[in-house]
């Protein structure tokens, strides 16, 4: 036997007696919900999911989002297929006007209801949907913020509107809407929490599932609270380094044409 069993065996004889101070209460519930039965492993295969999630959905997102910003912006730098910037505009609309937990029981039970699929590419397919309507906007905010001469300044070069769109104006705007990008992904991780209304066992699901067999109203959800925090601290933390790294480019980057 091992000090923490030792220890626990202890406390279990104190709960039976019903002597148990603070501090032994709090290491039971711990000990409970996140050592018995190895029952960590379900919070880390929670958080497996999660993760999985966010980043495919985060890709898809993306790929969706930028294609719908374009679409917005056709008729203002492109100048052709106007109409894809009204289908756009209507379907950042819907996105963004209802909840995203109404989005995912229509996916999940209205359009793919009589299919048998996993449920991470439902929650992959609804999480994407509903973040590239965001990242839309923070691409065509990062779009328009790039000075229209650079356009003008490409075409005197010889490229196309499409060509100086790809070559000058994307990489700049992507570099100004990158730390909003990288929050909308810290967005998404929370709340993929949502998708346990699926039965998708993410980390938030997962802490319901130790509540049900440990009966403790409490501790299950610290412990899914606390692993969410240290992801998105950590992926934080991360975001302010990047900011911090494009700023002292761009100060160099004035240094130089300066001298």
């Amino acid at each position: 036997m091992n000090l923490f069993d030792a220890w626990w065996a202890a406390i279990q004889e104190r709960a039976v007696a019903g002597t148990l101070n603070f501090w032994e209460n709090l290491y039971k519930e711990i000990y409970l919900n996140l050592i018995t039965d190895g029952r960590y492993m379900n919070y880390l295969r929670g958080l497996r999911v999660t993760i999985i999630v966010s980043i495919l959905a985060t890709i898809f997102g993306f790929t969706l989002g930028a294609a719908l910003a374009l679409a917005r912006l056709s008729n203002a730098r492109i100048g052709r297929f106007r109409y894809l910037s009204w289908i756009a505009g209507k379907y950042i609309n819907i996105i963004r006007g209802t909840p995203m937990l109404l989005q995912l029981l229509i996916i999940n039970f209205g359009i793919f209801g009589s299919i048998k699929l996993d449920k991470i590419f439902i929650g992959v397919i609804a999480c994407g949907l509903n973040s590239a309507a965001y990242i839309a906007e923070i691409i065509r905010g990062g779009i328009l913020a790039v000075d229209r001469g650079q356009v003008e300044a490409g075409r005197s070069l010889g490229l196309t509107r499409a060509m100086a769109m790809q070559l000058i104006i994307f990489p700049q705007a992507m570099k100004a809407a990158l730390p909003s990008l990288c929050n909308e992904f810290i967005t998404l991780i929370k709340e993929t929490s949502i998708l346990a209304y699926i039965a998708l066992t993410e980390l938030t699901k997962a802490a319901d599932y130790i509540r049900s067999r440990t009966y403790s109203p409490f501790m299950p959800y610290i412990i899914s609270g606390l692993m969410y925090l240290a992801v998105v601290t950590a992926l934080t933390k991360g975001t302010n380094a990047l900011e911090r790294r494009l700023r002292q480019g761009d100060t160099s980057a004035r240094a130089d044409q300066v001298v």
